[in-house]
């Protein structure tokens, strides 16, 4: 998919977090994405119109943009433009937690992209939240996935030492990833703009495409983790393996991580 990918360049909206912006735009354009990061109100429904897909991300949120992620999600509603949903840090404030409930309510969402936490607070479970970093928690995170696929309508994407993704029915485990991938800021909010560039050009099978997406970008993970000890130097090899990185790998795939729910 990667090299359809580049061959398209589909062009992915992203209403993202300040922290971020500036790394999930190298990142999309490393993996051969056309990014655009425009949060106005004012314009928010040309630039969705624009776009193959819409990445939506509620980190350092605000009424403006919350009102621009609505508009530019029932824009690509109406075009038949996937929408990613982001819900950083969803269960520190009631401020995240009524925005994500709401936009989950007014748009159609392909896929949730989150971490455990996020997951359980969405989900109404228990968890010993940290900020916007995932926590930790007893609930089964895997069945919490296939509860939230189902309840939703849409394809979770769960990220942690195993990722897991779910339509409700299907799950696909990913082993994929490095621990320094946590240590720098971002790396899951560039995720789900990546998963939001892979629907724009295979909407029409999310699951599949979601999970291609996180397997990409694990392995791309992987390959940065073995030249690269630091923080600092993981971040620039980090973007330096999107861009290297082709589907040329798969057989480091397990050969059976579909299964049924």
């Amino acid at each position: 998919m990667i090299e359809k990918l580049r061959a398209e360049n589909p062009i992915v909206h992203c209403i993202t977090n300040h922290v971020v912006s500036n790394f999930q735009a190298n990142g999309l354009l490393a993996i051969g994405a056309s990014p655009i990061m425009g949060e106005a109100p004012e314009e928010a429904a040309e630039l969705a119109s624009l776009s193959g897909a819409v990445s939506l991300n509620i980190g350092t949120l605000n009424a403006g943009t919350l009102e621009s992620m609505l508009i530019a999600g029932k824009t690509a509603n109406q075009l038949g433009r996937p929408v990613v949903l982001d819900p950083v840090g969803v269960g520190a404030t009631a401020f995240r937690a009524a925005a994500a409930e709401k936009i989950l309510r007014e748009v159609n969402i392909a896929v949730l992209r989150c971490n455990a936490g996020e997951l359980a607070a969405i989900c109404g479970t228990e968890w010993r939240g940290k900020g916007v970093d995932a926590g930790s928690g007893e609930a089964d995170v895997k069945q919490l996935a296939v509860e939230a696929a189902n309840k939703l309508g849409l394809v979770v994407a769960v990220t942690g030492p195993i990722d897991f993704v779910t339509d409700g029915n299907d799950l696909v485990e990913i082993p994929f990833g490095h621990p320094l991938m946590s240590a720098i800021t971002g790396s899951g909010c560039l995720l789900s703009a990546v998963v939001a560039a892979f629907l724009a050009i295979s909407p029409e099978n999310v699951l599949n495409a979601v999970a291609e997406a996180l397997r990409f970008y694990g392995q791309a993970g992987e390959r940065a983790g073995q030249s690269a000890s630091e923080p600092g130097s993981f971040q620039i090899e980090f973007l330096n393996q999107l861009s290297k990185q082709s589907t040329g790998h798969s057989e480091h795939i397990p050969g059976k991580e579909l299964q049924q729910k």
